[in-house]
This record gives structure tokens, sequence and C-alpha cells, in this order.
């Protein structure tokens, strides 16, 4: 109020200067610990002098780009009129060419690159790009297939928009392309994929036209999986390896066929699992729910478990002990 005194506010406090002392000492320790661990094992890639991997946001940013490049108009980004797509277009693909062209090198561990690792960057980069035509046209007979699929579908344009399965399967087919390339980068991209939709493809799996995977969650397509054309997963699927080889230290070897093959117009439905890289599913054939597989199915065949009889009975009403007891049914 005017002409009041001011209010005066005291503060008392006392400070645990031995507490204090303590947290900086237990910090400046979990520090040097740190930084032991740092020279014993690695993982400091986010130093200057040591960043030779391929950047994580700039491997997501390409995913990004190349589904907009895919589909374009439906990520979300700036519109442009039908005159002015030619451009835009090249303006994406000048901009996927200077950022994987430097993530091609690092993962190469070249930075700043040689001209040998320069050399190797734009050859990969240009069969990368010049294929990708071939991959949107191999991406609308999946959106075919997943029409056809899905009787819940209403439109192609619902597909591109809000089915998951579509966008790992677009990124899988894209990073298939740098497979055996180029190192990391595939796996970084679909792994990308993989945290959006609950999906995961190996990049290395080979898989034909005409693939669709309904609902997805839990799906997993192993790094050796073959896969034919006009093939339909339903979600938790798994595709995955039997038993590892191990040398004579007892280490799992690597490489070799350890994921099934799934042939022409094969059907798989919820929870199955197929294990094995001798294991191959028959064209036409139709695996059942929740069926476990490590051996092969003939052409033509039906696959399912002959469990006990479902059983559905009327409940049995109980009489409430008490009034409130009723209220509570």
């Amino acid at each position: 109020m005017d002409g009041a005194a001011s209010p005066t506010v005291s503060l008392f406090f006392t400070v645990d200067w031995a507490h204090i002392s303590t947290m900086d000492s237990t910090k400046r320790d979990a520090v040097e610990e740190l930084l032991q661990t740092y020279g014993e094992t690695g993982g400091i890639n986010y130093l200057a002098a040591a960043a030779t991997l391929p950047s994580r946001l700039a491997i997501e940013a390409t995913c990004a780009e190349l589904m907009s490049l895919m589909f374009p108009g439906f990520r979300s980004e700036a519109l442009v009129s039908s005159e002015d797509l030619a451009g835009a277009t090249r303006t994406r693909i000048r901009n996927l060419h200077a950022r994987l062209k430097t993530e091609i090198c690092r993962s190469l561990g070249k930075i700043p690159p040689d001209e040998a690792t320069e050399a190797k960057a734009e050859e990969v980069l240009s069969v990368f790009l010049k294929e990708l035509p071939l991959v949107r046209r191999v991406l609308w007979t999946d959106i075919d297939a997943a029409y056809e699929g899905d009787p819940a579908a209403k439109s192609y344009e619902e597909i591109i928009l809000a089915y998951p399965a579509l966008e790992a399967i677009a990124i899988y087919r894209m990073a298939h392309l740098l497979y055996d390339k180029v190192p990391l980068i595939p796996r970084i991209m679909t792994e990308w994929a993989h945290s959006r939709t609950g999906i995961d493809i190996h990049p290395g799996a080979q898989i034909g036209s005409h693939f669709f995977i309904d609902h997805g969650t839990g799906v997993v397509i192993g790094e050796t999986t073959e896969i034919g054309t006009r093939v339909k997963l339903y979600h938790a699927v798994t595709l995955g390896a039997r038993s590892f080889q191990k040398d004579q230290h007892g280490k799992i070897k690597k490489g070799g066929k350890r994921h099934p093959t799934v042939e022409d117009d094969v059907t798989i439905y919820p929870g199955s699992t197929i294990l094995g890289g001798e294991t191959v599913i028959g064209a036409r054939s139709t695996i059942g729910g929740n069926v476990f597989l490590v051996q092969s199915v003939p052409p033509d065949s039906l696959v399912y478990y002959e469990e006990k009889q479902l059983r559905i009975v009327p409940k049995r009403k109980k009489r409430p002990a008490t009034t409130r007891d009723e209220f509570r049914e």
C-alpha cells in the first residue's frame, strides 16, 4: 500500500557443505570412471576425431525424405502443383545425394574422404538412385496386395497414409538396395522403420512383389529369409533362425542360410513361428495361427493344430449374498 513500509522477508537456511562436497566428489569419480571406460572400450564416436560412423539422425531424416519421394504429398510436406513436381523432385534427389554421400563415406570409415572413398560413394549412390523408380513400382504392387487382401481397406490413400506395414516394407526395399554395398546404413534404416511400426524386417531378406503384412505388430523377418510373390503375413509372425553353428572356440559362425524360405501365394496367420534355413513353406500353403514349425511343408498344404474341442457354455448365475453384492454384479 502507498506510504506503508515494505514487508521484509527473512530466509534462514543452513548449507550442508559436507553433503555438497560428497556429491561433487561422487560426480568427479563418475566422470573419471566413464572416461576410463571410453579409453578401454571405445564408444566415443561423438568426438570429432573419431566421428567415422554414420549419423543416426541423418539416416532417419533420409528415411523420411525417401518416403516423401515414394509418396509425394502424403508425408505432411509442403504441397506443390503438378507443374512444380519435377523441380521439387530434382531438389529432393539433390538433397538426398548430398546427405547420403556424407553418410556413406562415414560408413566406409573415411572422414574426410579420400578420392577412392568418394568414388565408391558416388558409385553406390548412382546405382541406388537409378533403382528407386523400380522400387516405387514394386511398392504399388504391395499397395495392391493390401487393398485386395484387407476388407477393411477403403482406398489406396488410406493404405499409404495409415498402414504401418507399407512404411516398413518401403524402407526395407530401399535399404535392401544398399545391403552388402555399405555397412551400417541399411540396418539403421530398417531399425528406424521397426521403431515406428513394430515390424522388424532385416535389409538382407529377399522379398518378392505383392507383399502384404496385415496389422503387422511383432512381425520378425530374418536376414536370410526368402519370400516369394503374393505372400501375406499377419501380426506376430516370426521367420527366424532355428540354431546357430559355432566354431572351434564356441563362437557363433556368421553368415549362412539360417532363415526359412516361403514360396509364392502363402498365407501365414497370427502368432506362427517358422524357423530354420532348411525349412521351406511350399507354394499356395496356409499356416494357421500359433503354429510352431521347424520342418518343410509341401505345396498346397494346410497346417494347423488340432486342439481340444472348444466349449461354450452359459455362465452360472450366482445368487448375491447381500443387497450390496447384488449391485456388484
